[in-house]
């Protein structure tokens, strides 16, 4: 039983002897070799350059709805709600008419004013005139009867035609006096009468106007599709402050918008491609949509547009250029919303017989691309060219096929201390 049991104990101590023997080979070798920097092999093959970006979904065809251009500020009496499905035609917003409709009757009283006035110069006018014919008739009369008078001075005394021809050119003075201001008044009449016609036209234009602005107040769809209320950027916001929408009996400025309609019958999806994507996509390519609220389903679409100058990102610290792109959906979807957010999957070109590796593979040094390849002594970094790049895969060229590359910078990997010294180290900083 002894010996038995002294078996045991001897078989015990010599696998703990085994595998404390094995630990300290294996950290050896790992110690010792470079083995612990993951590698990949350059690859020869096919490959398909899917681009995955995110997007939006928006509509083409949008209309914005403007506050009416009239004086002053407007306020909101109807208002139709956000999400509201609406028809063209449908009254989907008013504004409060008072004000215009108490100019509309400031007009009509100012018209009924001048054409009063209008009646009153009309009638003097008319009165004037006759008296001032009478008063010629009987001027004309003195200077006729003046000329006889004088034609009989050969048979009068020198004092007596004297007296005829000052009384001829008395009459004569009287009868042009009164010409002149027969014309004098009519032309003030005119003058009179032009101004409360202008007054009335005034008033007529000021009908007109204030007539279109009563009806502009209500405001009705133009097209058919999605109503939504913008954001009330009319008060006084502090940065991080949420901005409400327009609701019923808020104000406006004239030209304000205040609501848009969506035409959802017609959706795409925008997005921005980084500059490294660009080459990989092209009108007519076809792609996928995936929309994060409608999980499991994916919508075929097509690359519609996408810009030929690229943009940079001068705010928020994203300096990566990128191009505009709009895709289009193969079938219409009545469950679509503008603002959804969605992952574009763009099926592009395949690439046969090329150089490929994983993106990890490839670095920056100096502004240019390399790779880290093994050479008898470790690794060294390479330049090489870049044709095309993934997400995923990057192809290359520069080059041979089966060439062995570091995943990481063995470089960075090397100067960063070995789990086994920090170990030691801290052990011994303990002691």
């Amino acid at each position: 039983m002894r010996a038995r049991t002294q078996l045991r104990i001897g078989v015990g101590v010599l696998l703990v002897v085994l595998a404390g023997f094995g630990i300290n080979y294996s950290l050896a070798k790992i110690k010792g070799s470079e083995r612990g920097v993951p590698t990949v092999r350059v690859t020869k093959g096919n490959i398909d350059l899917k681009v995955y970006i995110t997007g939006q979904l928006r509509t083409p065809n949008t209309s914005i709805l403007i506050a009416p251009p009239v004086g002053g500020t407007l306020q909101i009496v109807k208002f139709a709600r956000t999400g509201d499905v609406v028809k063209a035609g449908d009254v989907v917003l008013e504004f409060d008419p008072s004000e215009q409709e108490y100019n509309l009757d400031q007009a009509h009283s100012n018209l009924d004013q001048a054409d009063q006035q209008i009646t009153k110069i009309k009638a003097d006018s008319a009165i004037s005139i006759s008296k001032d014919q009478v008063d010629l008739l009987h001027a004309q009369f003195d200077v006729r009867r003046a000329e006889l008078d004088v034609s009989q001075n050969e048979l009068k005394s020198a004092i007596d035609a004297k007296k005829n021809d000052l009384a001829l050119e008395e009459a004569k003075r009287r009868l042009a006096q009164l010409q002149d201001d027969t014309k004098s008044r009519v032309a003030s009449n005119d003058a009179n009468l032009a101004v409360y016609v202008a007054q009335r036209n005034k008033a007529l234009l000021d009908i007109k106007v204030a007539q279109d602005r009563i009806q502009s107040m209500s405001i009705k769809a133009p097209i058919s599709g999605l109503f939504a209320r913008k954001n009330n950027t009319n008060g006084i916001f502090f940065f991080g402050m949420s901005v409400p929408e327009y609701q019923e009996g808020d104000q406006t400025y004239p030209g304000s918008g205040v609501a848009a309609i969506m035409d959802v019958s017609q959706m795409e999806v925008f997005s921005r491609v980084p500059e490294t994507s660009r080459a990989d996509i092209n009108t007519g390519d076809a792609a996928t949509i995936q929309i994060d609220s409608i999980p499991g389903k994916n919508f075929p679409a097509k690359v519609k547009t996408i810009a030929g100058l690229a943009s940079g990102g001068e705010f928020g610290g994203d300096s990566t250029r990128r191009f505009d792109a709009t895709f289009q959906l193969d079938q219409p979807d009545p469950t679509l919303r503008p603002g959804q957010t969605t992952h574009v999957i763009v099926q592009g070109a395949q690439l046969k017989g090329v150089l490929y590796l994983p993106r990890q593979a490839l670095f920056i040094r100096a502004g240019k691309p390399v790779v880290f390849a093994r050479t008898g002594k470790g690794f060294e970094s390479r330049s090489v060219t870049i044709k095309h790049m993934s997400e995923s895969q990057v192809v290359i060229e520069d080059l041979p096929e089966g060439t062995e590359v570091a995943l990481v910078n063995p470089e960075a990997a090397a100067a960063a201390p070995s789990p086994a010294g920090a170990a030691s180290g801290a052990k011994a900083g303990g002691k």
